[in-house]
């Protein structure tokens, strides 16, 4: 039994709850201000930039790839934390140039309902999928996929998650997610120390994997970067963060996450690249960490694991009820539809735990490629400010996007092998060039076609 693990996690869980003021308003329930009107503070807004996206499924990814294709692995992973660059720049011009609430008010203008049913549905998918990867992750720490202590471990961390997110909404999940930060930080340092003084690991471990082009580590890097452009745009977590205060304050937090959040990455990669290196045969990589760090390290690294899903789900939930409620206007904006949206997206998560798969990065990989319909939207109307480019064109991203996540979902999981016996990620490569050329041609020739003379949007 993992008793001081639950113990743990039973603490941080209460000290969340305290912490987390109860909302009342809509202000402080769906936009994060306090009671009295207040925006969040840059610090505050850095570490649940940080926390928010160094979530568990992507602290044991990062170890995967490490672990696997060694330095190469690490830095792909950490490569698509350039998304708070390339975000920080979507939320500039969106809403501090173009003047929108949202991405779904640019979407409604431009596309009209085609254009933010789209998008509602790849990002509602994506809010699940985070609940779901994140219990996974977390089940997996205290047992074999069906065991009691995977099912209760999933069944208990999504209840007592839940619970403290109903109480303060975004405001609560700001609020715990500077502890939550501090927890995680600690404890990483931790491992890491405990890690590199083991006489038998050295900094040259990192490094024994030489570069070649064509093996997945560096193929993953170009996939990451061709997915950066419309990553943030589908991840309402990070882009709900960029509404909450003024201009210099959410500028400067999403640049510094992103630093502190790659160099997280890179140390989790680094983990597994150790772990790789020092791999006996047949071991898997966690038994391989474990024999490494020891017990007590072994136990601050399941508990970097548990905090990140915490911070994760706590901001997916209130991203979720902002969805339903403001942005989609499906129900009235109150806090009791707020807080019973949360506990509809929980559920779906855990439904989608015990009947979904195990393939951590695929569930990444599958969610950038659908996002990519959006990166000509970021390209011609957010950064360029087309205006007339015809519903026609963004539809076409759309159902390529969404053909090539499940097009990669079926090469990777060996149902389908039209795309030859390259590797998967080099697959993934191809369909993401494909996506991004079409996509982006079809919103030049659309644009250029439309022989209306006025191609500056700037909403009045």
């Amino acid at each position: 039994m993992h008793y001081e693990l639950i113990i743990t996690v039973l603490v941080v869980i209460v000290a969340s709850v305290l912490i987390s003021p109860k909302s009342r308003s809509n202000e402080s329930f769906f936009s994060g201000k306090s009671e009295d009107g207040q925006q969040p503070r840059l610090l505050t807004l850095i570490f649940s930039q940080v926390t928010t996206w160094i979530f568990a499924r992507s602290l044991m990814t990062a170890a995967v790839l490490g672990y696997y294709y060694g330095i190469w692995g690490a830095l792909a992973y950490a490569a698509y934390y350039l998304s708070f660059v390339t975000g920080g720049f979507i939320i500039d011009h969106l809403r501090f140039r173009l003047g929108y609430e949202n991405l779904q008010g640019l979407l409604a203008t431009n596309f009209g309902r085609a254009g933010t049913a789209c998008f509602n549905f790849v990002i509602a998918l994506r809010l699940i999928s985070e609940v779901f990867a994140n219990l996974l992750v977390v089940g997996l720490i205290f047992g074999a996929v069906g065991t009691g202590g995977n099912i209760w471990a999933i069944i208990g961390l999504a209840l007592f998650t839940l619970i403290y997110s109903m109480l303060g909404g975004l405001r609560g999940s700001l609020r715990t997610d500077v502890l939550q930060f501090i927890l995680f930080a600690v404890t990483l340092v931790a491992v890491l120390v405990a890690l590199f003084v083991n006489p038998i690991v050295g900094f040259g471990d990192l490094f024994q994997k030489p570069f070649n082009a064509f093996e997945p580590g560096p193929v993953l890097i170009l996939v990451a970067l061709l997915q950066v452009w419309s990553y943030p745009a589908h991840d309402p977590v990070m882009i709900d963060r960029g509404f909450l205060a003024d201009r210099k304050t959410t500028w400067l937090s999403f640049m510094h996450a992103f630093w502190i959040s790659a160099l997280c990455i890179l140390a989790f990669g680094g983990i597994g690249i150790v772990a790789g290196q020092h791999a006996a045969e047949g071991e898997v990589m966690t038994v391989t960490i474990e024999r490494l760090l020891g017990a007590i390290p072994m136990f601050f690294f399941n508990v970097c694991l548990i905090v990140s899903a915490m911070s994760t789900m706590d901001s997916t939930l209130a991203s979720a009820s902002k969805l339903m409620v403001k942005d989609m206007n499906i129900l009235k904006p109150t806090v009791t539809n707020g807080r019973v949206v949360m506990a509809l997206f929980m559920v779906a998560g855990v439904i989608f735990v015990f009947i979904g798969g195990e393939d951590l990065y695929k569930a990444v990989a599958v969610s950038g490629t659908a996002s990519m319909f959006l990166a000509p939207v970021v390209f011609f109307n957010i950064w360029g400010k087309v205006k007339r480019v015809p519903t026609a064109a963004y539809l076409l991203g759309f159902i390529l996007s969404i053909a090539g996540a499940i097009l990669y979902f079926t090469e990777s999981g060996k149902m389908t092998d039209w795309l030859g016996d390259a590797h998967k990620y080099t697959k993934l490569l191809w369909i993401c060039l494909v996506i991004l050329i079409v996509s982006s041609l079809a919103f030049a020739l659309g644009s250029l076609m439309n022989k209306k003379p006025d191609h500056a949007i700037q909403k009045e």
